[in-house]
């Protein structure tokens, strides 16, 4: 049974303490498919968006002990996944290794984060590469049955049930609520919700440390937002560029076009779902065990079912505007192993804040989840114990 703490539900692990709750949900049920099960001092809570959706958080506090309750209290810790993941990503390593190192940390679960299924169907695709040079339109056909959805101007994917299936689909499932439409948001939205939890949920100025298209999504707060909620940091890891990920397509076409087939099926046409070996390709090391990998894999495929963005109006609407001066500390991470977003992708993010981006070796694209994920994580204790400044008590 959910037990209420100020203006937050702890659907489970119900002893932590949260400073600011003004918004509560109640009643709320666990919905996955393929339920995460927290740790140890984790609680699942809910935050209300003034759209009246909920927001998904889980939240770890900080440990305060004989070594650290004279120290100044460390900024809390905000994270913001990309797509595929939710707030379970975080949880499972980094959450816990910053809880002991005495930080507060929320993980969000985005809008939308929600999974759903076929009854008696699974989904067919075909990925259609077109205006390609003198290549014409090249098919790659699997199955029949089709719906619509693009990447880039030149690359689509096409997977629809058949015409009577969306009758048919099983109600949304999920952590976080959907909102209307197809797909969860835009950079515009997702920030702004991000940006109402802060304000509303958190009491001192946090560090905002988004993955992949989550960096980006914390591009575009630093861009934007950061006035109204004010950062005492911001950590990219593994992101996407701030002109979004054209670039990095266009080089895998032009010079691992082997690879550029991999990603787009792995994620545009989602069969990292469906092959274990393209799953840890694309998100892991080889180091990596396998019964992991597969766990991983059932829950990106509960995760994220609904589309982060249109990323026709996402490309449209990049670059992120650059800003002059920001007044945010920025550590730009990358990983040596990552098959998504390549080292010219990682120095243009670093060139983008004035910054030497670090690049972890050993890890690969989920560097929070991977067999190495905590030099990740030691590199951004020190990073903030260095570069970000604390509050005293």
């Amino acid at each position: 049974m959910a037990a209420a703490a100020g203006g937050y539900v702890l659907a489970s692990m119900p002893s932590a303490k949260i400073t600011k709750m003004p918004h509560a949900v109640f009643n709320k049920e666990y919905k996955m498919k393929v339920p995460y099960k927290l740790k140890q001092g984790q609680s699942r809570i809910f935050h209300q968006l003034p759209s009246g959706l909920n927001m998904e958080i889980i939240f770890q506090e900080g440990v305060r002990n004989e070594q650290n309750k004279k120290l100044p209290i460390p900024a809390p810790l905000v994270f913001v996944h990309g797509s595929f993941h939710a707030a379970w990503c975080w949880a499972e390593h980094w959450l816990p290794f910053f809880s002991q190192n005495g930080f507060d940390s929320y993980a969000l679960s985005l809008l939308g984060q929600v999974q759903f299924s076929f009854i008696n169907q699974k989904p067919n695709f075909i990925v259609r590469v077109s205006n390609f040079g003198s290549l014409g339109k090249i098919w790659w056909l699997i199955g029949s049955q089709m719906f619509q959805f693009s990447i880039l101007p030149f690359i689509h994917v096409i997977c629809s049930p058949n015409s009577d299936s969306s009758h048919n689909l099983e109600h949304w499932q999920g952590e976080s609520d959907a909102p209307d439409g197809s797909v969860a948001g835009s950079l515009q939205s997702h920030a702004s919700d991000i940006a109402d939890f802060i304000k509303n949920q958190t009491t001192l100025s946090p560090v905002l440390i988004g993955h992949s298209f989550g960096g980006l999504i914390v591009q575009y707060y630093i861009a934007n937002l950061e006035k109204e909620s004010n950062l005492a940091g911001a950590v990219l890891v593994c992101s996407v560029p701030p002109t979004g990920n054209s670039g990095l397509v266009w080089r895998y076409l032009f010079t691992k076009p082997v690879a550029a087939f991999k990603v787009t099926m792995s994620l545009a046409a989602k069969a990292f779902q469906t092959s274990l070996p393209l799953c840890k390709e694309t998100f892991f090391s080889r180091e990596m065990d396998d019964h992991l990998v597969l766990r991983y894999q059932e829950l990106m495929t509960e995760s994220s079912r609904m589309p982060l963005f249109d990323l026709r109006k996402l490309n449209a609407s990049l670059p992120v505007t650059s800003v002059p001066d920001p007044s945010t500390r920025v550590l730009v991470m990358g990983a040596a192993d990552d098959f998504i977003v390549d080292a010219k992708g990682l120095e243009e993010t670093g060139s983008f804040y004035g910054v030497k981006p670090v690049c972890v070796n050993g890890v690969a694209h989920d560097m929070m989840l991977d067999s190495s994920w905590e030099k990740g994580a030691q590199l951004i204790v020190s990073w903030i114990q260095n570069d970000v400044k604390s509050l005293t008590l």
